[in-house]
C-alpha cells in the first residue's frame, strides 16, 4: 500500500496537532493580552508592544492557517499495519549501504515531520522515493545533487503494533 496525498504517521499528526493547539491556546491569547494592554497606552504609531504583538499575532495566525491546511489533507497511516513488512513502505526504517559499504539508517515519514539530524526522511524526498517497494537485496539508484549514487537495502523494520 503506497500512501498518496500527504501520508503522516500518528505521532507526527499529533505533533502537529499539539503546535495547532499549543498556537491557538496559549501563544495567541498571550499576545492578544499586550496587544490589548500596548493599544490602550494610547499613540499605537512608536508603542514597539503593540507593533510587535500585531506582527507576531500575523505570524500565528498564518501559522495556525498553514497547520490547519496540513491537517486536513492529511492521511494518517499507522506504519505498524503496513500489509507487506518484507518492502520498504511508509513509514519503514531502513538499513542502505552504499558501494563502499557505507550504512546508514533511515525511516520513511510524512513530509511535515521530516528531520535530517533524526534521520527521518519525507516520503517524496528522492531517496525516499527510490526506495519505494524494494526488499533486502534490491540495488537501488539515486539521482542526488552531488550525482547518482547507488544504494543496496540491507535491512527493513516497521514498529510493533498495538
Amino acid at each position: 500500500m503506497q500512501p498518496d496525498g500527504n501520508p503522516i504517521t500518528p505521532a507526527g499528526m499529533a505533533a502537529l496537532r499539539a503546535r495547532y493547539d499549543h498556537l491557538l491556546g496559549t501563544e495567541r491569547p498571550a499576545i492578544v493580552e499586550i496587544v490589548s494592554w500596548a493599544a490602550g497606552n494610547g499613540d499605537r504609531s512608536e508603542n514597539g508592544d503593540y507593533l510587535y504583538g500585531r506582527k507576531r499575532m500575523r505570524e500565528i495566525d498564518r501559522e495556525l492557517n498553514f497547520l490547519a491546511k496540513r491537517m486536513k489533507a492529511a492521511r494518517v497511516i499507522d506504519p505498524a499495519r503496513q500489509p507487506d513488512k518484507t518492502r520498504v513502505l511508509f513509514g519503514a526504517t531502513v538499513e542502505i549501504a552504499d558501494e563502499d559499504d557505507a550504512r546508514l539508517v533511515l525511516t520513511l515519514v510524512g513530509d511535515d515531520e521530516q528531520d535530517a539530524t533524526a534521520r527521518r526522511i519525507g516520503w517524496s524526498a528522492p531517496l525516499a522515493r527510490a526506495l519505494r517497494g524494494a526488499k533486502v537485496g534490491d540495488l537501488r539508484k539515486v539521482r542526488l545533487p552531488g550525482g547518482e549514487k547507488e544504494w543496496e537495502v540491507m535491512a527493513i523494520s516497521y514498529p510493533a503494533g498495538d
